[in-house]
């Protein structure tokens, strides 16, 4: 499908979906990635040395992406270069928790799927090694999150590392929750109360809403019903202002060097946002903004064909993208639109590029139906 065709079908295509069942499009797919995942062993933060974190075994540590060493002055602070990932860092503890990610959905959708206990139970005894037991748990913080050498020992941005752990959060639900619900309310506290987690929070990019999505699917989790009214809230009324222009534009994520992923990867967030919080979220229009039903309609046209991205190409990884958005997924669920259903099913559901992956954080749709 290229963009003309897209363009001139929109219209015709606005109409309730013809019957959209994810179970059955997902199904071999899902069994499939629960197959192989059954075959892995539990492995946290405490099994992963990180020589340059300050903190324990049981504290998260990453590395900033886009800081490098400064070539003019050896072993001094390290130096940002905006979109080019420095292949050095360690990424020891994000790898971890992104292979949790692509673990534990999978096993709680082919669980929701076909009701067999082995894959529940695999999923819990992945979810006790993370978040119950004392020896290998992770401590409910990020204060050592995307440290840049030479300069400081972690950042609030570094909060969107935990990302990935919406959609484990997400598939704690399915299972039915259990002990792990201890662990994501001290990390909401500590999102919420922190330094750290309330710099992350005014962030005014896809910052904001990482975390905003964060906190309002732990919440879910939680059962904080006052964090998501306030969450709700803030989508219409800081959310939407900072990000979506009238015609549906992402002015801050067209700013930076990867302007293609970086508006994919947070309209893909903010879909899923509204799919935690309400579906009528996608229709509100603040003043002088837009809403995300246009910025989802301004961007579907290149995801359809990209050759007519109006901007500059990414700096890396534009050649790997799209892959299966769920802002399509959702946004066809919300607004009966069968062209985007139709246009994710045409896109790739299981990218292998770490770099796509990590900005690819919702990836099974059987956990999201309802």
């Amino acid at each position: 499908m290229n963009r003309r065709q897209f363009c001139l079908g929109a219209a015709a295509l606005a109409v309730a979906p013809s019957v959209f069942d994810i179970d059955a499009i997902e199904h071999g797919r899902v069994l499939r990635l629960a197959a192989k995942a059954l075959s892995e062993t539990p492995l946290t933060v405490t099994s992963i040395p990180a020589p340059r974190s300050p903190g324990n075994p049981h504290e998260y540590y990453s590395e900033a992406d886009y800081w490098w060493p400064d070539e003019a002055h050896p072993g001094g602070p390290y130096i940002r270069r905006d979109g080019f990932s420095n292949p050095a860092k360690f990424t020891g503890h994000r790898d971890a928790v992104i292979r949790l990610s692509l673990i534990v959905p999978a096993l709680a959708a082919a669980w929701r799927l076909t009701g067999e206990r082995r894959y529940a139970d695999h999923a819990r005894a992945h979810l006790d090694a993370w978040f119950v037991d004392p020896a290998t748990r992770m401590a409910p913080h990020l204060e050592y999150a995307q440290a840049i050498v030479g300069l400081n020992k972690g950042r609030g941005i570094g909060i969107i590392d935990t990302l990935h752990l919406v959609e484990v959060a997400r598939a704690c639900q399915i299972l039915g929750p259990g002990r792990e619900v201890d662990w994501f309310r001290d990390y909401l506290r500590w999102m919420t109360t922190s330094a750290n987690g309330q710099s992350e929070r005014d962030e005014k990019n896809n910052h904001g809403s990482c975390w905003l999505l964060q906190a309002a699917q732990f919440a879910r989790l939680t059962g904080d019903g006052a964090l998501i009214a306030w969450a709700r809230a803030c989508f219409e009324t800081v959310i939407l202002p900072q990000q979506i222009a009238e015609d549906g534009r992402q002015p801050l994520e067209l700013a930076r060097t990867k302007p293609y992923s970086y508006s994919l990867f947070n309209l893909d967030v903010l879909a899923t946002l509204c799919r935690t919080l309400g579906d009528d979220l996608w229709h509100v229009v603040p003043p002088g903004a837009g809403s995300l039903e246009q910025a989802v309609s301004f961007m579907a046209p290149f995801i359809a064909d990209k050759k007519t991205w109006p901007y500059p190409p990414d700096v890396e990884q534009f050649d790997k993208l799209p892959v299966r958005q769920v802002s399509l997924l959702f946004g066809g669920l919300a607004l009966k639109r069968q062209d985007y259903l139709d246009l994710w099913r045409q896109l790739d559901p299981d990218p292998t590029e770490g770099e796509v992956i990590r900005n690819y954080p919702i990836r099974q749709p059987v956990l999201w139906r309802d």
